[in-house]
């Protein structure tokens, strides 16, 4: 592909309505293309590190990596100059990329030549673009030339996507954005791009400009706290303190006190007035975290907060007001406790007025490989290791697994395996491979998790009535519709109108017809 040939594609797709994951990578295809390399980056420069927005030729956990720029000089020197920069393959800068070549599967190869840029938006520096090959010489001085003359278009091709970012945000958040609110950035915290993720990311997005209570479901090590601060992030309360707290960490004899302060005197100890979290969440968020754990004496105060923003001191006479969005989590059915008499009905439907479930990581597919690399530069850094990676095997391993502590385990397990690594004698200058025995998956899970992707790709079973009706037929199957739903969020009736696409009061209402319901 001539350099007129590519200038003239990339120019091209600035035009087309492309989604802006797809215009990025397909401009990183393009250009590992037409320089015949082994790998092309996008690197978005957010704060002290490096994000990969699109990859083409590096290993499946490349997207999930964040590159600290102190740790890569070969990063640094890209940033800081203008034009391009090019390493050589004997160069003694280290590479970010060793070992993470996909270019053939199995074999830990370094890299041998590397050049890259400096990406410019409005002035500001937006982060780079880096080339790499395995084979010596491959980045001649034609091939820095062409990269230098291909500059303007590939920074044309990242404002153009940075453009329509803010369009969708402005979209989602009526047309305009509130004074004083920042505009939504890509979250850097949370890794994935499957469907469930992106699904409630867009959710989170909507209902984060309103005041609404949200209350977020999902299993233990699923990351109820980054999506807690992700939704302030996003809220016109921004700039106001998040004030996070542990209800199950409350001791019920201290909880009033910690939750709604005291006053000089109301108990043995209390020397002076003491403002609790509410007031110090006041124009802001307070995230209610495992909130099924509060006793119901708090639970009463809780709810009266709820309705009218007034908080009373223990020990005072005067209430207060305060002015406080509340976003409460639990890994529990709380509808199970409201049953059992062990949380207020009233205070669940307070709380619950929009509730969200994070789904747990066996059902975010390849996430689970974007977030070890995540984990993986994590511990390659903090180990003092040249590179840090995944065999084949190991990657499937991860894929299979059911995941029962989600992605905090995930985190243990890819931490626990690099240590082990080294402690086996691996050499600190070499690329390390974590193989499948390093991981300690637990075989049972790994075959329940085998078994459930077969089941998954299988067809689903229709259902099979002998003699029956059509209107039989189109019942058994809305019965089965539902209870997939129901079981897929945890019972949350809600959240299992969403992915019927029904609106929640006729979804009732056919359960109750179908004698789901009673």
């Amino acid at each position: 592909m001539t350099i007129s040939a590519i200038h003239l594609l990339l120019l091209t797709d600035l035009v087309a309505d492309l989604p802006v994951a797809v215009r990025l990578q397909r401009l990183a295809g393009s250009l590992r293309a037409h320089f015949a390399c082994g790998a092309v980056a996008l690197l978005k420069l957010e704060e002290e590190h490096l994000r990969p927005v699109a990859v083409d030729g590096l290993v499946n956990d490349a997207l999930g990596r964040r590159f600290a720029v102190k740790d890569h000089p070969r990063l640094a020197a890209i940033l800081q100059r203008r034009g391009v920069t090019c390493f050589h393959h004997d160069s003694m800068l280290p590479d970010p990329y060793d070992g993470l070549i996909a270019e053939r599967v199995g074999e830990p190869l370094a890299v041998h030549d590397c050049m890259g840029m400096a990406l410019d938006v409005e002035g500001e520096r937006w982060g780079v673009v880096t080339l790499d090959a395995l084979e010596v010489g491959a980045f001649d001085a034609r091939a820095q030339a062409d990269l230098a003359q291909l500059a303007g278009a590939v920074e044309a091709a990242v404002r153009v996507t940075r453009l329509e970012s803010e369009i969708r945000a402005l979209r989602l958040s009526g047309g305009a954005m509130p004074a004083g609110v920042p505009t939504p950035r890509e979250d850097s915290e949370i890794v994935g791009q499957s469907t469930a993720i992106a699904q409630l990311l867009h959710e989170l997005q909507v209902v984060a400009d309103s005041e609404l209570p949200v209350l977020l479901l999902g299993e233990t090590g699923v990351g109820k706290e980054l999506f807690a601060h992700r939704l302030h992030r996003l809220s016109r309360r921004a700039g106001k303190p998040l004030v996070h707290v542990n209800c199950a960490a409350l001791p019920e004899s201290l909880a009033e006190s910690e939750l709604f302060g005291h006053a000089r005197g109301a108990f043995s100890g209390a020397v002076s007035d003491r403002p609790g979290r509410f007031e110090a969440a006041d124009g802001g968020t307070l995230f209610l975290d495992e909130v099924g754990e509060l006793p119901l004496s708090i639970q009463a105060k809780l709810l009266r907060t709820l309705q009218n923003g007034e908080i009373q001191r223990l020990g005072a006479d005067r209430p207060r007001r305060v002015n406080v969005r509340v976003v409460a989590a639990t890994n529990r059915s709380l509808r199970e406790h409201v049953r059992d008499g062990t949380f207020r009905a009233d205070l669940y439907h307070r709380l619950s007025v929009y509730p969200l479930v994070i789904p747990p990581l066996r059902e975010r597919g390849n996430d689970v490989l974007l977030l070890a690399g995540r984990f993986l530069e994590l511990n390659r850094a903090r180990l003092g290791l040249r590179s840090l990676r995944l065999s084949a095997p190991a990657e499937e391993a991860l894929r299979r697994y059911r995941w029962p502590g989600n992605v905090r385990e995930l985190e243990h397990v890819v931490s626990r395996a690099a240590l082990k690594a080294v402690s086996r004698g691996a050499d600190r200058k070499d690329i390390v491979t974590l193989e499948p025995d390093m991981l300690d998956l637990d075989a049972v899970e790994i075959a329940a998790g085998a078994a459930a992707a077969a089941n998954d790709d299988a067809p689903a079973a229709t259902p099979v009535l002998h003699s029956a009706s059509m209107q039989e037929v189109v019942e058994a199957s809305q019965r089965q519709a539902i209870r997939q739903a129901l079981a897929m969020h945890a019972d949350n009736w809600a959240a299992a109108a969403r992915q019927l696409q029904l609106d929640a009061s006729n979804l009732h209402k056919l359960a109750r017809r179908l004698g789901i319901k009673t």
